[in-house]
């Protein structure tokens, strides 16, 4: 798991490993099977062995990755994605060149979002079904939707499992939040303050 210390230096080479298209489909492919070399993900993924090979090695600079060393020998080496977690600082603070790789890594994300949001609303089967879509909104205060994602977060760690600890019948379940305010402005002609 990457240092949450991380310099702004440090984040934008996360940022730019994060948001390269080829890279995230090799921790997708990791995520969902565990472990592969680069023959195995250059097949799956239509790319050369080289190709698969580098970009392997430079997501094992990141700490994305580790190779298994009782699986690897010779020239043939083993990867498995590690846990990972990050919060990305406030954008303010951020150096251009690091807002600019964290931009790119959104983009890329908003696209594979997109897709999971329409598949979930797609496979939806009832409220005991495995693909489920909730949409609401409330009245907080800043105080209030801190702790919300605090706790969020928790429930994550309370009902959620690494891949290796998952009980018999476990799938891996995309989640995705978001939390947005409405705009600061005028509102059916009354000023709204932030």
């Amino acid at each position: 798991m990457p240092d949450p210390e991380l310099t702004s230096l440090e984040r934008t080479a996360l940022y730019k490993s994060l948001g390269n298209p080829l890279r995230r489909r090799i921790l997708d492919y990791l995520g969902r099977h565990g472990e592969a070399n680069s023959t195995v993900l250059a097949r799956e993924l239509g790319e050369s062995s080289g190709t698969t090979s580098y970009h392997l090695r430079k997501l094992a600079e990141q700490h994305l990755i580790e190779e298994i060393p009782e699986k690897s020998g010779g020239r043939e080496r083993w990867w498995r994605a590690l846990p990972f977690s990050h919060t990305a600082p406030d954008p303010a603070t951020m150096r251009p060149e690091e807002y600019a790789a964290a931009e790119g890594v959104a983009r890329l994300r908003i696209e594979m979002d997109t897709e999971l949001y329409l598949r979930a609303h797609k496979e939806y089967a009832g409220p005991e079904g495995w693909s489920q879509v909730q949409r609401s909104g409330n009245w907080m205060t800043r105080d209030e939707l801190v702790d919300f994602v605090r706790e969020y977060r928790a429930l994550l760690d309370r009902y959620g499992h690494p891949r290796e600890d998952a009980p018999e019948g476990a799938r891996q379940v995309y989640l995705r939040f978001y939390a947005v305010p409405d705009a600061v402005g005028e509102w059916e002609s009354e000023p709204a303050g932030p």
